[in-house]
């Protein structure tokens, strides 16, 4: 059932930051209404022409790049150059599902998650820079991949609920990513500690 992902995602990440995230966060509030606004408006969609645009994903783009707004003219510069390389991959692989479908190994939906999650992880180290070019560069490649398809007569639709699966799929492995990086360093931090306790009670 296309987008049981995203309701799932997307009300899960809604009780966690109103019942568990601290109210002293200063993301809490923007990050409610970002789910909120996006979850009542998932299945409202408008026409440019003959392509069919959801007001969901038009809200994520809006979102990301208030986002982007707030950094330097330098570090807005290097986000868009990663937000272009996600679309292009984002796109790219629509393009070759459609003429080249044999390379598909498993559902679509994950593999296209894996790819952009890994590519989003090399581009960017901190997870909320992650999730912001991730979500905007996932929105401009389905608005890229929405033209070219518009060119040769095959039906498309813009941040559908096919892709707000996609995009909770790359949230959810960016933000479990992301979590393990964490432990990680905390571990390293903790071990050195523990090995030194040992050969002092030794």
């Amino acid at each position: 059932m296309e987008g049981g992902i995203f309701y799932w995602c997307f009300w899960a990440a809604w009780v966690y930051i109103t019942f568990i995230l601290g109210r002293r966060n200063p993301y809490r509030l923007k990050l409610a209404v970002i789910v909120l606004s996006v979850l009542a408006f998932s299945t409202s969609h408008f026409r440019i022409g003959t392509i069919q645009v959801a007001w969901s994903g038009v809200l994520l783009l809006l979102f990301s790049y208030s986002f982007l707004a707030q950094a330097k003219v330098r570090y807005i510069l290097y986000y868009s150059f990663c937000s272009l390389i996600i679309s292009i991959a984002y796109c790219s692989f629509h393009l070759f599902e459609v003429f080249d479908p044999v390379w598909l190994l498993f559902k679509k939906e994950w593999m296209i998650s894996i790819c952009i999650c890994y590519l989003t992880i090399l581009l960017q180290k901190n997870i909320s820079h992650r999730l912001v070019i991730a979500v905007s560069g996932t929105i401009q490649g389905d608005c890229l991949t929405a033209f070219i398809f518009n060119k040769l007569h095959i039906s498309y639709a813009v941040a559908a609920l096919s892709y707000l699966d996609i995009c909770s799929l790359i949230m959810m492995l960016i933000g479990c990513w992301s979590l393990l990086e964490k432990a990680g360093v905390l571990l390293h931090h903790h071990l050195p500690t523990l090995d030194r306790n040992k050969h002092k009670s030794s």
